[in-house]
């Protein structure tokens, strides 16, 4: 990935899977923009080191079609045409917590404000990078989604299950369109990972995973390296579940009580 150009959204969190994937992408020499809603995300740039001017940090908030357009400017502007494109934002912004509600409860509002976060960010993102990856004919795009949606999914999950499961849609509808200019599209989906936002009762399910623990956002960067590579040209359209095995279990009960077979 010698220096390729790779935006990374959602990436002001200091021990989350976005500046997890932008210290990956960094080592691998890639010159990174990161963005976040707050202006944490300057206290990133500090962390990610390199020389004046090789990485940058931008604030921006992504569901808003203009500030986004201003933010591709930017970092074309200052480092170049981007290769790399990795649409981590999602989940919560930093800072702030979403209530979680059975489905009947969803007040509309709350309901398009989750599919804008978790959904439309990355519709923005990658419509305004596209074009120039398709006119270069080079690029990597990884949508980071989850497995709650596409595989699985918990009470009071709704629209965030709705969101992700529409990333992976997204991740093949847009795949099939760019291949042939060697543009690539594919999606990781993460288990339970701990982070700082990572509640006591998350930590508990990772910790009942086949792997018997909870991932970590290096993890989950490593994966999301893969697939922004050169390596994994001929990958596209797919998902790389990095959950610890927990999806393909059929029991998840106490353990050794009630297994089958």
């Amino acid at each position: 990935m010698q220096d390729r150009i790779a935006l990374v959204t959602g990436a002001g969190s200091p021990d989350g899977i976005g500046f997890a994937t932008a210290q990956a992408l960094a080592a691998a020499g890639a010159r990174v923009a990161i963005t976040s809603t707050t202006k944490r995300i300057e206290d990133r740039l500090r962390e990610l080191g390199g020389e004046a001017g090789r990485h940058i940090a931008l604030v921006a908030d992504l569901t808003d079609e203009k500030a986004v357009g201003k933010l591709l400017a930017a970092v074309n502007a200052q480092l170049g045409k981007i290769d790399i494109l990795v649409n981590n934002a999602g989940m919560i912004q930093t800072g702030k917590r979403e209530r979680a509600r059975l489905f009947h409860e969803i007040p509309t509002e709350e309901w398009l404000r989750t599919l804008d976060i978790n959904l439309n960010t990355c519709f923005l993102v990658s419509r305004g990078v596209v074009p120039q990856m398709l006119r270069r004919k080079y690029g990597r795009i990884v949508n980071i989604a989850s497995v709650t949606g596409p595989l699985v999914t918990n009470p009071r999950s709704a629209g965030y299950s709705t969101a992700k499961a529409a990333m992976t849609g997204l991740t093949r509808a847009l795949a099939i369109e760019v291949a042939e200019r060697n543009v690539t599209v594919n999606a990781v989906l993460p288990g339970w990972i701990q982070t700082g936002s990572s509640s006591k009762a998350e930590i508990i399910a990772g910790q009942h995973t086949p792997a018997k623990r909870p991932g970590s956002p290096e993890e989950v960067a490593a994966a999301a390296a893969f697939l922004a590579s050169a390596a994994a040209s001929y990958i596209t359209g797919q998902t790389l579940v990095v959950d610890g095995g927990n999806a393909i279990q059929e029991y998840k009960g106490p353990p050794g009580k009630g297994r089958l077979g």
